[in-house]
């Protein structure tokens, strides 16, 4: 899931600049500004929960290696 949150924010940066290059209205760049910033603690929970997700099915399945 973390790719996803990475393309996430990306696209919010992506947008906050194409808003502040072209001159959009300011509610635009509020906007994707928030959304970059809500994306944050979004991609931390996700890191988190990969990691946890990792060792508790090394637990269950045995044959399962974490790297």
């Amino acid at each position: 899931m973390v790719p996803f949150a990475l393309a996430g924010l990306a696209a919010f940066l992506v947008a906050a600049l194409v808003c502040l290059l072209a001159d959009a209205p300011d509610s635009w760049l509020d906007t994707s500004v928030a959304g970059f910033l809500v994306g944050i603690p979004g991609l931390i929970t996700m890191i988190v929960h990969d990691r946890n997700r990792k060792r508790r099915r090394a637990l269950s399945h045995p044959e399962f290696h974490a790297s």
